[in-house]
């Protein structure tokens, strides 16, 4: 009997959290919502009734709403559109019409640990909605937002699916610590581990994946970005870098079933101009060889070789509603991008519940988040710094035109032929498509994110909110090389474990990587409107984390005169193996922290912001394990005072913003002496002294804000200036020797300042009055910064390796006083001689500063088109002031490339440069990075679905990376291959990098 009542029990408390209960002395309102210019029904409009009464239109803009016999009307939110409030008048169907408000005013912006209107807002908070994201073929959602926000800058690091970004939000600030923002998803902040990069046997390794790619980006609703210290303040150590805000889809009433799909077909932008067969010869012939003894006898276009037309595939399906104490909303998405280069490609699988629950007349709450991903990639050989024999893209740039792909016996064709075991032999070539083939790299990297709280309302005005977040990612990156493969014959050392070359070996290698995160935070908010039109709403709370993270390699290979290609580590059977287990790291480090928020608003006109959090982490110095970061800002709305010009302006605010905000991503335990054990445990190996005063990274920023709208709604804009110093610079020191130990973290004197203002402006620029006319939007951003080290001394340190053949250790970026971050400093590079020969007016050895690869001007302008069911749009994005250093150009497109039967570009084949003149760094491969795009491009039908099965359904094409007008003889300047230097990051070098790709998208989107 006892368990018969528990079952009841539990029946009866799931019959409370799904169904509500009816109640007695009620009445229902109905009625339909619409847009006032077009008269479409609008979607997920929020109707309430006051003491926490309301629901959401439905998807034909309806909605039934069971209300107390006392209420005498009802109150309609939408974002972007005025709100309105409805008297009853005994009414119980009402028509509603909302206004368009291009100022959004009182559109709701997610911040840190809450939300607040745009009105109310006093930092400097930008947010995209679906309907402002580029469109395409998105892999990761800072793709989304490209080019999109005042003062963000997204620069990829190739073209290649996936691939991870540097992300800077009103310029670059550190020196050795990492530069991207804190990303925040349903209120978990994330650890940016869990990828591998690509193993280095013998042709370069290559950057991890994008740590962002498990995200589907059809789940996401809205993107926040906190840019400035006010804003961002109450992520404390975490927020120099700023913080963007991920928010996902959640349930509304009548939403029923939504499934979406696409198919895409993407081709490279541009190729390199290189000579084919004949222009070849003639090349050789013009350098002085003998253009016989480099003719195999082939016509062989390898750009052609290596690259495809490819396909990708889109499917996205979600269901879920919503009562009036509750919603669910559950999706799942499928993504497979193929890669323009052959064997590449990402799949993802996504699946996602959000729900919440109210109990007890909203007094107690439950929301819900909760994630599964799982991202299959398969990568080609393409690395960041192979030697000049190259990786992929490298070997299809300088291969003889004349070498076939297969020679007579239908191997892979080699120079120096197969020795009698049928083993290539020499390592003078690498033939790019055995290189496709004979290596098979692959990851699988399985992802889970939860978050559960709970949201208990004490009194009026009063609640407090429990929450506690996991971040779970395991990801295994296997790579395998056929024991015949073409030219790989050099050999390997890891931790002092020779490792034999996969050329006539094989070779396996396991990676493995796990990534644990917990997160629990406590908060009370405080919310209370007084008579004298003032209101207060504060928050204070407490969060604690902790963040481990493990990786393992696991190397092996094959006893000779083994030819199978094996790609199952595990498998003995005909390929002995040998096993090694040379890497193995493991960290942790934890995160403690109290903070506090205050805002006062003063007749809607007046209002003030403070903001403390107190952070206390593990990875600094038992000095110095805890700092404080506080912020203040004010809003002054000039138009709600008395004298203001109102016949000018709608709206004008002025805002004034100050705070500190820290940085502490970089390794843990670099304030402890460190050594690393070698693989046999004999001898070992120093990481980093102790250096128990080792700090943050302080960034203290100041700045103000003007908010205007005209014309009555129709134009609306922000100015921003912004000034910000990054100053206790973390960096991995060398000891003057002879000392026990050589180097050690500490916080460098100087600081790096970044200075500029944003503007962004929408425009109302054609309204029809008649239903389903013609209107166009604009929408215009654009930054100007500057960024500059200071009070740095004497110091240079140097970073941006190139490499190359003849270019061993040799770099082209420092870091110095007066100068921007990655300045450029090499040789000055005047053109060519009469014989040929570069012209160096100051000296080879002579290094002068050459540009800085940071922009110093961004913009973007969007143009949406609507006309009947017709919708189009455009985006066009650009920078200026900027330098690319083209490694690629400095180590293969030079003429005496030619004499050692390697092929150029056409360009370099026609000039006077003489074959012994020797491809130095020097000015000569700095070139601008000036550019602008034709970055997205949509055209869309919505059908009238009357009557039908549908509730709506659309079908658009879109294209992407449509037309790039540049100066810079690469394929894309908006590129950034890790060419860091002893841990210092680098910026702007471009180098054998995966090609950019056109995309044209073909989609559908439907709902039942």
């Amino acid at each position: 009997m006892q368990f018969k009542h528990l079952l009841t029990l539990c029946f009866l408390a799931l019959t409370c959290f799904f169904f509500e209960p009816a109640f007695a002395q009620n009445k229902v309102i109905t009625g339909k919502v619409t847009d006032k210019k077009d008269g479409s029904s609008l979607i997920g409009v929020t109707v309430g009734a006051g003491g926490g009464i309301g629901t959401q239109t439905n998807v034909d803009g309806t909605f039934r709403l069971s209300v107390p016999a006392s209420t005498t009307s009802l109150v309609f939110n939408y974002i972007g559109y005025k709100s309105t409030t409805v008297n009853l008048d005994g009414k119980t169907f009402l028509a509603v019409t909302l206004e368009s408000s291009s100022t959004s005013l009182n559109e709701v912006v997610v911040i840190g640990y809450g939300s607040t209107r745009v009105k109310d807002a006093t930092g400097s908070v930008a947010s995209l909605s679906p309907k402002d994201f580029n469109k395409g073929v998105i892999a990761t959602p800072e793709q989304l937002l490209q080019g999109r926000i005042a003062g963000v800058q997204v620069t990829p690091s190739s073209g290649e699916p996936g691939a991870g970004a540097t992300i800077n939000i009103r310029g670059a600030s550190s020196i050795r610590s990492g530069t991207s923002p804190l990303y925040v998803v349903d209120g978990v902040p994330l650890d940016n581990g869990g990828t591998s990069g690509g193993t280095d046997a013998g042709a370069g390794s290559s950057s991890a994946r994008n740590p962002l790619a498990f995200i589907n980006p059809a789940d996401i609703e809205n993107i926040s970005v906190l840019k400035d210290a006010s804003a961002s303040a109450i992520y404390g150590s975490r927020g120099a870098n700023g913080v963007i805000l991920i928010t996902t889809r959640k349930g509304r009433k009548g939403q029923g079933i939504q499934f979406g799909a696409s198919t895409s077909v993407s081709k490279a932008a541009k190729t390199y101009d290189l000579l084919g067969r004949e222009d070849f010869l003639k090349g050789v012939e013009s350098v002085g060889s003998d253009p016989a003894a480099v003719d195999y006898g082939g016509n062989t276009d390898w750009q052609k070789e290596i690259l495809r037309t490819a396909v990708s595939q889109n499917y996205n399906l979600a269901f879920g509603g919503a009562s009036n104490t509750g919603n669910y909303r559950a999706s799942a998405g499928y993504d497979k991008q193929q890669g323009i280069v052959k064997n590449t490609d990402l799949r993802r699988f996504n699946a996602r519940i959000n729900a919440s629950q109210s109990f007890f007349g909203e007094r107690v709450k439950f929301d819900l988040t909760s994630l599964y991903s799982n991202v299959k990639d398969r990568f080609a050989p393409i690395t960041n710094n192979a030697g000049f024999n190259g990786s992929l893209i490298g070997a299809a740039l300088q291969t003889n035109p004349t070498i076939p792909v297969y020679d007579a016996q239908g191997r892979y064709y080699n120079l120096n032929g197969y020795d009698a075991a049928g083993f290539p032999t020499g390592n003078s070539f690498r033939n790019p498509v055995s290189m496709l083939n004979q290596i098979d790299d692959t990851d699988n990297i399985n992802r889970y994110l939860n978050n559960l709280s709970l949201t208990l309302r004490l009194v009026e005005g009063l609640s407090y909110k429990g929450n506690i977040g996991v971040d779970r990612s395991d990801g295994l990156r296997q790579t395998f090389f056929d024991p015949t493969i073409v030219g790989f014959t050099d050999g390997g050392n890891v931790r002092d474990l020779p490792i034999p070359s996969a050329t006539g070996n094989g070779r396996g290698v396991l990676q493995y990587n796990q990534l644990r995160s917990t997160t629990t935070e406590h908060t009370l908010n405080y919310d209370k409107k007084f008579s004298n039109n003032s209101t207060v709403t504060a928050l204070v709370g407490y969060s604690y984390a902790t963040y481990k993270s493990f990786n393992r390699s696991d190397i092996g290979w094959g006893t000779a005169n083994k030819k199978e290609f094996v790609k199952d580590y595990f498998d003995y059977d005909g390929y002995t193996h040998r096993l090694a287990y040379p890497v193995g790291d493991s960290s942790s480090y934890k995160l403690q922290s109290y903070f506090a928020r205050v805002n006062y608003s003063y007749k809607d006109r007046y209002i003030l912001t403070g903001t403390v959090r107190r952070d206390g982490s593990s990875r600094f110095g038992v000095n110095n394990q805890y700092a404080t970061f506080p912020a203040a800002a004010a809003k002054w709305r000039i138009s709600s005072e008395s004298w203001a010009p109102k016949s000018i302006f709608d709206d004008l605010s002025l805002r004034l913003n100050y705070g500190q905000t820290g940085n502490q991503d970089y390794p843990s335990y670099a304030s402890k002496r460190l050594r690393q054990i070698n693989y046999y445990g004999t001898s070992s190996s120093q990481v980093n002294a102790e250096n128990p005063d080792l700090k943050w990274e302080t960034q203290t920023a100041y700045g103000a804000g003007l908010d205007f709208t005209l014309m009555k709604g129709r134009l609306s804009g922000t100015i921003d200036y912004f000034n910000k110093s990054q100053k206790d610079l973390l960096f991995l020191q060398d000891l003057a020797q002879p000392a026990a130990d050589t180097r050690y973290w500490v916080n460098l004197p100087g600081n790096v300042r970044n200075t500029g203002v944003e503007v962004g402006l929408n425009f109302a620029a054609v309204q029809s009055s008649r239903a389903k006319g013609f209107t166009w939007d604009i929408n215009y951003n654009m930054t100007f910064v500057k960024n500059r080290v200071e009070n740095f001394g004497n110091r240079n340190v140097i970073t941006g390796n190139i490499d190359g053949q003849g270019l061993s250790g040799a770099y082209s970026q420092f870091i110095g006083n007066g100068y921007p971050l990655y300045t450029f400093n090499v040789s000055q590079y005047n053109g060519l001689d009469a014989d040929g020969f570069g012209i160096y007016p100051d000296g080879i050895d002579a290094l002068t500063p050459h540009g800085s690869p940071l922009p110093t001007f961004l913009a973007g302008i969007s143009n949406s088109f609507t006309y009947g069911n017709w919708n189009a749009s455009f985006f066009v994005n650009g920078a200026t002031g900027f330098y690319i250093y083209n490694n690629t150009a400095n180590a293969f497109f030079y003429k005496g490339n030619l004499v050692s039967g390697r092929n150029v570009t056409k360009e370099i084949a026609v000039t006077n440069e003489n074959a012994l003149n020797s491809g130095e760094v020097s000015s000569r491969f700095v070139e601008k990075g000036d550019f602008i795009r034709l970055a997205n491009a949509v055209i869309g039908y919505t059908f009238p679905v009357k009557a039908s099965v549908f509730k709506s359904l659309r079908v658009s094409v879109t294209g992407q990376n449509l037309l790039l007008i540049t100066g810079y003889s690469g394929l894309d300047p908006e590129i950034n291959t890790n060419k860091e230097r002893n841990g210092v990051p680098s910026r702007g070098i471009d180098y054998t990098s995966y090609p950019s790709a056109r995309t044209f998208t073909f989609g559908l989107n439907a709902s039942f």
